[in-house]
């Protein structure tokens, strides 16, 4: 993707599912992840499918720079790809403040 390529839903839920993936196997962050959103690793099977996860995801990934640095390091993703994947999925719509 481009610098200032949009996603799609479904280009968004692909980078979100290859972040989930380097996610669940970081052992030192996967804790804080799931304390963060209250959900089990049974939970990470069956959000792999639901796009309102797969934002959370994203969510919790771009609260921390080194995260995002890590993550697309590990996926070769530009480090801007979270931030506007997330845009793609619901709840990341960009607020227009007029």
């Amino acid at each position: 993707m481009g610098r200032y390529a949009m996603y799609t839903r479904e280009s968004a839920e692909v980078l979100a599912l290859q972040i989930l993936g380097w996610l669940a196997g970081n052992e030192e962050l996967l804790p804080v992840f799931l304390g963060a959103t209250g959900a089990s690793e049974t939970d990470l099977r069956a959000g792999a499918s639901d796009p309102a996860f797969l934002g959370s995801v994203l969510d919790f990934v771009t609260m921390d720079d080194a995260w995002v640095i890590a993550a697309c390091d590990a996926i070769g993703a530009k480090y801007d790809s979270p931030m506007q994947a997330r845009q793609a999925l619901p709840g990341g719509e960009q607020v227009n403040w007029t």
